[in-house]
């Protein structure tokens, strides 16, 4: 491992060499290219120097403990040895972790889709709050999101919702939540009193480029139509809404939430190349089932993830044996201590496995 520091940190200074030259400088492309290289190593770079002096205050402390024999020197040695023996602990296991392999979407933007499920219209109502928990989420990181489709019921819910939401790093935050998402609580629609379970499906997709996936004009067919539902005047008495159908797979994408049907086709297109990208992980995954098991949930998207109390307040994500009391927190887009816990457990799982290996 401390091979490959070395040689990571002789490669990022030679990068910051290059960086500085004036000819690559004007050569936009491959500065850009070299930015994003020199930033993707800089966290290894500047943890490893920190390791380093760790290391050199470790010896130091050792070396004051051979030498001196002040007592009172000698207790600050052993409490400045304790510390850095700690320090370099920590920062080994996180190299350990910065040198995993990255997932190479992690830097993508992403397609949400949200489908209710099991519960009729409390099903819907629960979708719909999904979906505001997200866009809240995205909101408070400073990603935008855009609506690609919505199917509302008749209660304030939604059937299902289709939306992007544009943001570095957004996969690599968001691609645990795939699965299925479980209510609890006394329904709206319930004059009973009693508690309810309904259920939505979650499906994060990486952003596929068209470099990514290359789609046949043959085997698509394209309608345009009237767009339905809520959208204001211009967009219910135009042709604007475009679906799409794509013949081998059988699926079909609706867009209707732009005025322009070049908009709507625009959208339409790159939710297709997304759920292709997507099956093609997902075959991926499959024949790689001890990778999949690494992966917290990413790979089996019937998986019941994560369930949402409301009479006891709390949110448990059954994956990592997670239960946090603040569902109101949580649904308002507080989503950070769900997604760091399956973050570092995903982590330690992949440790687990290299160590293993």
């Amino acid at each position: 491992m401390f091979d490959r520091l070395e040689d990571l940190v002789r490669h990022y200074e030679e990068l910051m060499n290059l960086i500085a030259e004036p000819d690559v400088a004007a050569d936009a492309a491959r500065f850009r290219r070299l930015m994003k290289e020199q930033a993707d190593l800089a966290p290894i770079v500047e943890a490893y120097r920190e390791y380093c002096r760790a290391k050199e205050d470790i010896d130091g402390s050792l070396l004051l403990l051979e030498e001196e024999s002040d007592e009172e020197l000698r207790e600050m040695a052993k409490e400045e040895l304790a510390q850095a023996r700690k320090k370099k602990e920590s920062l080994e296991q996180k190299l350990k972790i910065l040198l995993l392999p990255k997932d190479p979407n992690d830097e993508k933007n992403v397609i949400v889709e949200i489908r209710a499920g099991a519960g009729g219209d409390e099903a819907a109502l629960f979708a719909a709050e999904l979906y505001r928990m997200y866009v809240h989420y995205a909101e408070a990181r400073g990603w935008k999101t855009e609506l690609v489709n919505l199917s509302e019921s008749g209660i304030g819910g939604c059937k299902e919702v289709d939306f992007m939401i544009n943001g570095s790093g957004a996969y690599s935050r968001l691609k645990y939540e795939s699965g299925v998402h479980r209510v609890q609580r006394v329904p709206v629609t319930e004059s009973g009193g009693r508690i309810h379970t309904s259920t939505a499906t979650v499906a994060i997709m990486p952003e596929a480029e068209e470099v990514d996936v290359q789609i046949d004009e043959k085997d698509i067919r394209i309608d345009v139509m009237r767009a339905s539902g809520n959208g204001g005047q211009c967009v219910n008495t135009t042709d604007s809404a475009v679906r799409l159908t794509h013949i081998p797979t059988g699926i079909v994408i609706y867009s209707q939430t732009e005025k322009s049907q070049l908009q709507n086709k625009a959208k339409a297109f790159a939710l297709l190349r997304s759920k292709l990208y997507d099956l093609e992980l997902m075959r991926r995954q499959s024949e790689e089932a001890a990778n999949r098991r690494s992966q917290i949930g990413t790979g089996d998207r019937s998986e019941k993830i994560r369930t949402y109390n409301f009479p006891q307040g709390r949110v448990t994500d059954h994956r990592i044996k997670l239960t946090i009391y603040k569902i109101d927190q949580v649904m308002d887009g507080d989503l950070d201590e769900i997604l760091d816990s399956l973050t570092a457990a995903d982590q330690a799982e992949k440790l687990a496995a290299m160590n293993n290996s």
